[in-house]
């Protein structure tokens, strides 16, 4: 199944999604493709509000808040989201979970680019609305989905749970 088919797919069936993830087998690449696109994703949404915020105050140009969402988003965050995919696979252990590092590497990077249409969503708002309660909404929208896939995602990789 081609991958744009797969993350609307993953709105509805997220542990079904993964399954046909892990079932094309263990590649690390296509893992650390996932996350490295969702990320520059993440980047991209960021855009709407930096320009809202460098408009609104000018003392901190658009380019520098674009190099450091770029630094932050492409640079740093896949290390934390490796870090945070090992610590969810020994929590996962500690509940019983039978996956891999790889799975649960899958399950979160596959999780994070499943929402990133919510995060380009999210960033329009922050951007020509601001803050505020669609924001808000938005951003609990956001959350409740990202941990929605990923912990249905997690619980398929690490084998707990029912179907």
């Amino acid at each position: 199944m081609a991958v744009t088919a797969e993350l609307v797919h993953s709105w509805r069936a997220p542990r079904a999604a993964l399954r046909r993830q892990l079932a094309a087998g263990v590649r690390e690449d296509r893992a650390l493709v996932y996350l490295m696109v969702a990320c520059l994703l993440i980047f991209v949404a960021q855009w709407p509000r930096l320009s809202r915020e460098a408009f609104l105050s000018p003392d901190i140009p658009l380019e520098a808040r674009l190099t450091a969402a770029l630094l932050g988003w492409v640079f740093i965050a896949p290390l934390f989201f490796y870090g945070l995919a090992a610590v969810s696979h020994l929590i996962a252990r500690l509940f019983g979970g039978r996956g891999s590092w790889f799975s649960a590497r899958l399950a979160l990077f596959w999780a994070m680019l499943v929402c990133t249409p919510l995060w380009l969503l999210h960033g329009l708002v922050a951007g020509f609305i601001g803050a505020g309660p669609a924001q808000s909404l938005v951003g609990l929208l956001l959350v409740v989905g990202f941990l929605t896939v990923w912990l249905l995602s997690l619980a398929e990789a690490e084998g707990i749970g029912g179907a």
